[in-house]
């Protein structure tokens, strides 16, 4: 089976390299700095560990979720001029306009690979917080990449959710990579609430999942995270899935 290889950027931020094909998840840039949101603000500590034109041409982006500036900054924004492709959700489309599709639940797209075939990105459910927190929170995806023999990957997006997981699951089977975007986020929108998944829920997401390589992201860089890569391994470990994590440093690029 073909490799995957992520290079891990920073906070939702990767490009995932498949079937000859690269793909960027949640594109941001900027700096560190104070971020305002409605009556929030959120803090971003440090910077991508790898400059927006340091990466090179992408094929596609695939963007969670366009309404929170720690998935999508000013700078990611930009970024999203020249690409040729932008995977979302339908109020991304309507926001955003360009190279925006929008990927209701199930939709996929196939692209097309160098020497022939295809990688199909298929969108899956996010929920990016309780239950009922959907109107506060807004629309998010996640998405699940497949194609003849190449593993299959799954991009969470922000989503706090065990349900979903065991939907998309039982749609998809044991997946290959599981890209989770963890940090158990915490913010005055929802009091006493994670808006992402908690360590010990990453590491139940990857059992559920079947997945024999994990690779958490947003999980560091920003103020809102109250778990990260010091709770990750521990929690992982409980479940006896410690072999399946691959911890990124900032910049890395993991080969799995």
């Amino acid at each position: 089976m073909t490799q995957v290889t992520i290079q891990y950027v920073g906070g939702p931020t990767a490009l995932i390299e498949i079937g000859g094909l690269r793909l960027l998840t949640d594109p941001t840039f900027d700096g560190p700095g104070d971020y305002p949101i409605g009556s929030r603000v959120l803090t971003k500590t440090a910077g991508p560990a790898v400059a927006a034109e340091d990466l090179g041409p992408v094929d596609a982006i695939l963007l969670s979720h366009d309404q929170h500036p720690d998935n999508l900054d000013g700078a990611g924004r930009a970024y999203l001029a020249g690409a040729p492709l932008v995977l979302s959700t339908s109020a991304a489309r309507d926001r955003l306009g360009g190279a925006v599709r929008a990927l209701a639940d199930g939709d996929h797209v196939d692209l097309p690979r160098p020497g022939g075939g295809t990688l199909r990105v298929t969108a899956v459910p996010a929920q990016h917080g309780p239950d009922g927190s959907e109107h506060l929170v807004g629309e998010v995806t996640g998405f699940v990449l497949t194609g003849s023999g190449l593993p299959t990957v799954y991009v969470s997006g922000d989503n706090a959710s065990l349900d979903v997981v065991r939907a998309i699951a039982e749609r998809v089977g044991p997946v290959d990579v599981a890209v989770l975007f963890a940090g158990a986020a915490s913010t005055p929108l929802i009091p006493g609430a994670h808006l992402t998944l908690t360590s010990d829920l990453a590491a139940e997401a990857a059992r559920i999942l079947g997945a024999r390589h994990v690779v958490p992201l947003h999980f560091e860089h920003w103020g809102h995270f109250t778990e990260g890569p010091d709770t990750l391994p521990a929690a992982f470990e409980r479940v006896g899935l410690q072999e399946a994590l691959r911890l990124p440093s900032p910049g890395e690029r993991l080969t799995l």
